[in-house]
């Protein structure tokens, strides 16, 4: 099922953006032998272990024949556009990593639940006995995996990195849903769906497309409608489609149907993805920090024992539109720099940080209840990340416990 990978293009190579997937980009060329330089607008890490420089990087596009994007830089960033116009090959580290990686490769996108699906496939393969990574946006650069690869590669591909692939064809791709996101960085809907399309869009008639019914998507690969499983160890109608997926990925990988019934039974979820940090004094609390999007909060409050005591806001840069949330808890906490306009189109109590937002609901919440964190927006206004943000409200629950 595996296809042939390109070969690289020439370096020296510019590394653009120095964060997780850019050092390990970075790092994986000076293994190989190649010229090496980094560059990020903010201050460069010390340790790279190639020259970095802090600036927008066009003064060093005279000597670079290739350059390496992060996923996090924004395609319009000046140096991304002159290396284009100049017909500078442009890579981003899937693309790079991918090309070097000759195994089993399974490409998981969407807009929810792309964590959950991928390390859940990861769990399901590993009980059947098979040698199995999950990397790419769940956290693992898929660089880190060249040296050494495993027998399949679960990667989990957002559509920062899909928008910078220029020949990926992974073996298996997987659409779970298609909804709106990161329309600040993509600029319009219809860019940010077209780049999930890039998952299927070179796939050959040898290789496996899995995507929702009624929703077409281009390329030649096999086509799988994503069909729901009872056998999902998860709550909630969208974790059976989840299962559904990773047990159509894992029969085509030859996985025994005992193991893959096993597996979807013992999976107990990703942190900070609808999880149950306990029972207080009858309350249940729930961190589901990783919703950061409209779509995937409706989705956590569908899945929620009601009712709900609802904590949303955080960075609102996206621009979504909030009001599809009005009227679907029984209490919302306003935080972050979404929280006036979420007071306008969903309403609530404006709180301002996380502190206040948890001790207003506790203070509220009766025994039957729930205090979920399901956002609706990204962190990044109050927090580092999702995680930190999770762990944060974790920790408030649990000093109160």
């Amino acid at each position: 099922m595996t296809v042939a990978r390109p070969p690289l293009p020439e370096g020296p190579y510019l590394v653009v953006g120095l964060a997780r997937s850019g050092l390990a980009a970075g790092r994986l060329l000076v293994a190989r032998g190649e010229q090496v330089v980094g560059v990020d607008t903010r201050a460069a890490p010390q340790d790279a272990g190639f020259p970095t420089v802090v600036g927008d990087g066009l003064d060093l596009l005279a000597d670079a024949r290739a350059v390496v994007k992060s996923p996090g830089v924004p395609p319009r960033a000046p140096v991304v556009a002159a290396a284009r116009e100049r017909g500078i090959p442009v890579l981003g580290e899937l693309e790079l990593a991918w090309r070097l990686i000759d195994r089993e490769f399974v490409a998981v996108t969407g807009t929810n639940g792309k964590t959950t699906v991928t390390e859940w496939t990861a769990h399901v393969l590993r009980l059947a006995g098979r040698e199995v990574s999950a990397a790419g946006n769940v956290g693992t650069p898929l660089s880190s995996l060249v040296a050494d690869p495993p027998e399949i590669v679960i990667c989990e591909c957002s559509s920062y990195q899909l928008a910078d692939t220029l020949a990926f064809a992974p073996d298996i791709a997987v659409l779970l849903n298609l909804g709106s996101d990161h329309l600040d960085w993509h600029g319009s809907v219809e860019e940010y769906r077209a780049a999930k399309m890039w998952a299927f869009a070179r796939q050959g008639a040898d290789q496996l497309a899995i995507a929702p019914t009624g929703l077409a998507v281009p390329g030649r690969a096999r086509r799988v409608d994503l069909a729901p499983d009872s056998r999902s160890g998860l709550p909630g109608a969208h974790n059976a489609l989840n299962a559904g997926a990773v047990a159509t990925i894992c029969t085509a990988l030859g996985a025994h149907p005992e193991a893959i019934g096993e597996g979807l039974a013992s999976f107990r979820g990703v942190p900070h993805r609808l999880q149950v940090l306990g029972d207080h004094d009858g309350v249940r609390w729930i961190d589901d920090s990783k919703a950061t999007n409209v779509a995937s909060t409706l989705t956590a409050l569908a899945a929620t024992r009601a009712p709900v005591h609802l904590i949303l806001g955080g960075d609102d840069a996206k621009g979504e539109d909030f009001t599809p949330l009005a009227g679907k808890a029984a209490h919302v906490y306003l935080i972050g720099a979404a929280a006036g306009r979420l007071a306008d189109e969903v309403g609530g109590e404006p709180c301002g940080d996380l502190v206040t937002a948890v001790a207003r609901a506790r203070a509220a919440a009766r025994p039957g209840e729930t205090v979920l964190l399901s956002p609706a927006c990204a962190s990044f206004d109050q927090f580092t990340d999702y995680e930190e943000r999770g762990r944060r409200f974790a920790a408030l629950v649990e000093q109160k416990a």
